[in-house]
């Protein structure tokens, strides 16, 4: 099971761990697993060309300090600052002696177009009301370069409470997020933006809140929730899903009806309706009848 916390519990997590532990530990903690899953994603990192897109928060940060991991082991590494004045001032000389280098968004072009591998870092989790026109322009150049793309806590311009995707964002085929998930990575629309997640422990657990804000299912979370046939398990015991869907005409609808309550695990499956010939040249173990619901038998749950 993922669960997700809002944006005003991590930041009051993140402070509470931050009042006792190193300054800028929980951003080299945050930059070494990013680099570890760029690094994964890349498969090789020497000789590869990797563009940081950087914001002006600590999201910027982040991904400067990773990037310059990633140059230390040979990576070309080009940051794109869309606010010069305001970049990490630690994560940008961190870069630079690594190696790395600096564009302004005009020349992000070429870079991006050329890169194996982009890193989002243009807005944290406290971006509201989508992207400003620039890093717009930035978001649609990645969305038409071969790169694959990775994201920082969540993609730029989708909103980390509610999922929300108010107009440009950064499309990633992995998000590293930090300490916890954040709604919007488990929440459409902002959840196909995200591609795959991946959580990176930073030492916020003990910090937050015992009851999480959002809970999300996984498969093996469902699998656990499904109750285990046993030999006396006979199709009465095991329950009866009864079927009333589709037509002679169009009777698709009542044959994947009739498929998902197979495959589902119940005991027995009963059809109701007119597409009873098209039911049981698919599935002949379904029990058919024609004489409507109330005269069907015993059912447990009507779909």
């Amino acid at each position: 099971m993922r669960t997700a916390y809002s944006v005003e519990t991590v930041r009051r997590a993140e402070r509470e761990l931050m009042a006792r532990v190193p300054e800028g530990a929980l951003m080299q903690r945050a930059a070494a697993g990013l680099a570890a899953a760029c690094a994964d994603l890349l498969g090789r990192v020497y000789g590869r060309r990797v563009v940081l897109l950087v914001g002006s928060g600590d999201n910027g940060g982040d991904a400067l300090y990773a990037g310059a991991r990633l140059a230390r082991r040979g990576a070309g590494v080009t940051a794109v600052l869309l606010a010069p004045e305001r970049t990490h001032a630690g994560g940008l000389t961190a870069l630079l002696r690594a190696g790395g280098r600096t564009v302004a968004p005009g020349g992000a072009q070429d870079a991006v177009r050329r890169a194996d591998l982009v890193l989002d870092g243009i807005v944290g989790i406290g971006g509201r009301g989508g992207l400003r026109p620039e890093a717009a322009a930035l978001a649609t150049l990645v969305a038409e370069a071969r790169a694959a793309v990775v994201a920082v806590d969540l993609p730029s311009g989708v909103d980390a409470d509610t999922g929300e995707v108010p107009g440009s964002a950064i499309r990633a085929d992995l998000t590293v997020t930090f300490g916890t998930h954040k709604p919007g990575l488990l929440v459409d629309p902002a959840r196909e933006y995200a591609g795959s997640v991946r959580l990176v422990d930073i030492g916020l657990g003990a910090e937050l809140p015992d009851r999480p804000e959002l809970e999300a299912l996984q498969h093996a979370d469902v699998a656990a929730l499904l109750p285990t046939p046993g030999g006396e398990s006979d199709k009465y015991r095991r329950g009866v899903v009864g079927i009333a869907a589709g037509s002679a005409r169009y009777p698709g609808a009542a044959v994947l009806a009739v498929a998902g309550a197979l495959r589902g695990g119940a005991g027995a499956v009963r059809y109701v309706g007119p597409a009873g010939d098209t039911v049981l040249a698919r599935f002949p173990e379904t029990l058919v009848s024609d004489g409507g619901p109330k005269q069907a038998g015993r059912v447990q749950a009507w779909v």
